[in-house]
């Protein structure tokens, strides 16, 4: 029977993420730890890998689509591949499964869902308000931030949060994307999201999986549920009010969060 529970878990979770572009570590580990019981560090580390195979497939759309800034991808992940590897080590010395080091990252993880609850509220309320299509003789300005600084910190940021909670590269790297880059159509800042979310964690994913913080088994039933279910969102989300979606997600992502943190 948790064979089944865990596939349809996949596939629920899927479902969402096919829907709105949002929620697959921030629904999964929250899932996993809460319904299921996993260990906060065994959740945290199967869930980087899950993200890292459901979000490959939509990266090569988008790349055939090229959609994708590469220049973008390349500056994020300048800061976040290094600040994932240094978390990595830091988690390998501390040792994931110390119970000093699951409150972290219990602790970690539901203020990182509050953030992308009200992340995710954001695009509800001033999601439209981004421009859906830009000039070709325009598209290079539009991709270069202030300073090249800007987007190598957010990275930087962004690979420690995800590394120590699976959540943080959906719902937070947009919105923070759409402040670096705000002449960006939003359809290329979530496909610059969703491309540098690949490499971040499975880079990730594959260290917690070098200090023994992944369930395969667990990770193999999830995404025998997830694929179909994102497959199944992706064709529904033009018949399914958006903001409400988005909206009942955000205050689910808020309830799990502040759950988290009261542990």
């Amino acid at each position: 029977m948790h064979e089944l529970a865990f596939i349809f878990a996949g596939f629920a979770v899927g479902l969402v993420v096919g829907l709105t572009g949002v929620g697959g570590g921030s629904l999964m580990t929250p899932i996993l730890i809460f319904v299921f019981g996993v260990k906060p560090h065994l959740a945290i580390g199967t869930d980087l890998l899950f993200a890292a195979f459901t979000k490959m497939g939509g990266t090569f759309g988008l790349v055939r689509a090229r959609v994708v800034d590469w220049r973008i991808v390349g500056q994020v992940a300048a800061g976040s591949l290094p600040a994932s590897l240094i978390t990595l080590y830091v988690l390998q010395r501390l040792g994931p499964a110390n119970p000093a080091t699951q409150s972290i990252m219990t602790t970690t993880l539901g203020l990182t869902l509050l953030l992308t609850a009200i992340a995710t509220f954001y695009k509800v309320v001033r999601g439209k308000a981004m421009p859906t299509r830009i000039a070709p003789e325009l598209l290079d300005q539009a991709t270069r931030a202030r300073h090249w600084a800007q987007p190598v910190l957010f990275g930087a940021v962004i690979g420690a949060l995800v590394t120590l909670t699976s959540v943080g590269a959906g719902a937070i790297g947009v919105i923070v994307l759409m402040l670096l880059y705000p002449a960006l159509p939003l359809p290329r800042i979530v496909a610059a999201d969703i491309a540098h979310a690949v490499p971040l964690t499975l880079v990730a994913g594959l260290g917690h999986a070098s200090i023994g913080s992944v369930d395969w088994p667990l990770l193999a039933m999830l995404l025998t549920g997830s694929l179909p279910g994102i497959w199944l969102g992706s064709h529904l989300m033009r018949k399914m009010p958006d903001r409400v979606i988005r909206s009942l997600l955000s205050a689910l992502l808020a309830y799990a969060g502040v759950k988290l943190i009261s542990i």
